[in-house]
């Protein structure tokens, strides 16, 4: 059975998140989008601990289902907290994620937390101490919890982050490397360009959403053949089982924020190798610039950009359906024409990730009268897209049929992307 699982996410009680992010709505839109199993995000904050154990009851192995109602979608406790802590005379920055089977289990780890630092605050916590001692704390109640580092290149929050993080795993997680079998790749990177480093060759490279807004769920996803069961989904993710995680669910990394390097209040941003030509430095402002996740990469990499291990999962690179009718129609993606053709487009055709991944075009072209909105469909499927990278908490620009345009840089400076 086909499951697709999106496994972090954050709740209406994190920072910058919006209201509408409740367990309930949550659970709704992961119906709409086809995802079987989604994270309940920030389970370890105390007021929505107390929502999710209200709202949800057991269901098959370590996965929950709503109290009320008919949805499909299943629940899987999930949060991600930073750490934030000095080690090697550096402060570290880390975000990771922590997923339960068990309710008890996360509620033992919420008030523990709450004891250590102050988890009301944001859904997302922030916790002085190091993260191999939040390894510890979350192995020595759940076994069977999952330790994922979460957005693993994010500059400045993650385990590889040029501003913060490590070289390595082993010099991040000391001891409890054993216990960790995943990465997060995060939006600004995918697989393959993981594929080049063979330190990450022990562990899965697994792909979320990190949706702070509800539309925003399953921009990146994994997908598996199993049964809704969380211990087969750990012990697949742990095996790395090819024949079982079928792939993952992508964004085109260069729409991520962090994907180049660059200045964003300078307006400046460029491809590693120009970033290495001004020796990494801004020319508006002289300051260091922030190395986004490809020239970290590229520092850590071992191997050539078209290298494919044996044990790689395949990956898809997707645009959301409502960006792809905006694109099609020429108009905002929050517009009520665009939302109107979304839901009509679903009403005929099923889920998002129906249309998106499995239905072919004869039968896109029965249901869809907008022949556009299928050419969209048909060309993004070829990876045939426009794309100017993000940089330094921007998001890249990405279209299909609507031509893009550089931001203008301050006082007139150009750099042509890939050195073209």
């Amino acid at each position: 059975m086909r499951i697709i699982v999106d496994f972090h996410i954050h709740s209406k009680y994190s920072r910058a998140t919006s209201k509408d992010m409740d367990i309930v709505n949550i659970v709704s839109w992961a119906d709409k989008k086809g995802i079987g199993i989604i994270g309940s995000g920030d389970f370890q904050h105390p007021s929505y601990f107390g929502e999710l154990k209200n709202k949800l009851e057991p269901a098959e192995p370590g996965l929950f289902k709503l109290k009320k109602g008919q949805s499909k979608a299943r629940v899987i406790l999930s949060t991600e907290i930073a750490n934030i802590y000095k080690y090697g005379g550096k402060v570290r920055k880390i975000h990771t994620l922590i997923f339960m089977p068990d309710i008890y289990a996360a509620e033992k780890f919420s008030k523990l937390l709450a004891e250590k630092g102050n988890t009301d605050a944001d859904g997302r916590p922030i916790l002085g101490f190091s993260v191999e001692e939040l390894v510890k704390i979350t192995l020595d109640i759940c076994a069977d919890a999952m330790i994922v580092p979460a957005h693993a290149w994010t500059p400045w929050f993650s385990v590889f982050g040029s501003k913060s993080g490590f070289d390595s795993l082993e010099e991040c997680f000391g001891k409890y490397t054993k216990y960790i079998k995943a990465i997060e790749t995060g939006l600004s990177s995918d697989p393959s360009s993981n594929w080049r480093i063979s330190a990450l060759d022990s562990v899965s490279l697994i792909s979320n959403s990190d949706a702070h807004s509800l539309r925003k769920i399953g921009r990146e996803a994994n997908v598996f053949d199993c049964d809704m069961d969380y211990y087969e989904i750990k012990k697949i993710i742990e095996t790395k089982d090819k024949k079982r995680f079928l792939f993952t669910i992508e964004f085109f990394p260069e729409e991520g924020k962090y994907h180049y390097d660059g200045h964003r209040l300078c307006g400046v941003s460029y491809h590693p190798r120009e970033a290495i030509a001004l020796k990494n430095k801004c020319p508006v402002c002289f300051k260091t610039l922030t190395l986004g996740v490809l020239h970290r990469i590229e520092e850590l990499a071992d191997r050539p950009w078209d290298y494919v291990p044996p044990y790689a999962i395949p990956q898809k690179h997707l645009i959301q359906l409502e960006e792809i009718i905006a694109d099609a129609l020429n108009l905002d993606p929050q517009s009520k024409k665009v939302q109107y053709e979304y839901e009509k487009i679903l009403s005929k055709c099923g889920t998002e990730f129906e249309v998106l991944l499995d239905l072919d075009e004869e039968q896109l072209q029965k249901n869809i009268p907008d022949k556009r909105i299928i050419e969209g469909i048909m060309k993004m499927r070829r990876e045939e897209v426009n794309i100017i990278p993000g940089f330094d908490g921007e998001y890249g620009k990405i279209s299909i049929f609507r031509k893009i345009e550089k931001t203008k840089e301050k006082k007139d400076i150009q750099m042509t992307m890939f050195g073209e």
